[in-house]
């Protein structure tokens, strides 16, 4: 049995994932880097994509590792916050995130990928088409 660790993300890594999928970015680092920052968060990205949906990630603490796993503090595990017309949204039905709530918590790597591709991907019609529905 092999166990793989998820593999760390950082301000960057997540800032590069995001461009990458068209998207403009901003991000800020928690109190390690700048004292007048909250303390409740390693850091911060902010991205809107071209189809107007927005994604707010939040690394919230950094875990340690030993010296032969990773080197100093690293960030496995991420929350996200969707936001559609600047407010806080769900994924219309269909996807595999988003579903009865705005936030996904304790995201890896692998599944902040996924979540991107997919955010990226949609046409923001779905909204207004599944709102008149009533599914959304």
């Amino acid at each position: 049995m092999t166990y793989t660790q998820p593999t760390p993300m950082s301000e960057d890594s997540i800032t590069a994932m995001l461009l990458a999928a068209g998207a403009c970015v901003k991000g800020r680092s928690g109190r390690s880097a700048h004292y007048g920052s909250p303390r409740d968060f390693s850091f911060e990205v902010k991205a809107v994509f071209p189809n107007k949906l927005a994604l707010q990630i939040t690394a919230r603490q950094y875990n340690y590792r030993d010296p032969w796993e990773a080197s100093g503090r690293v960030n496995d595990l991420i929350d996200a916050t969707l936001l559609f017309d600047g407010n806080y949204s769900q994924l219309p039905k269909g996807y595999s995130y988003f579903q009865d709530t705005d936030t996904e918590e304790n995201l890896d790597s692998d599944q902040l990928k996924e979540l991107i591709q997919a955010i990226a991907a949609i046409n923001p019609k779905l909204f207004t088409l599944q709102s008149l529905t009533g599914d959304l």
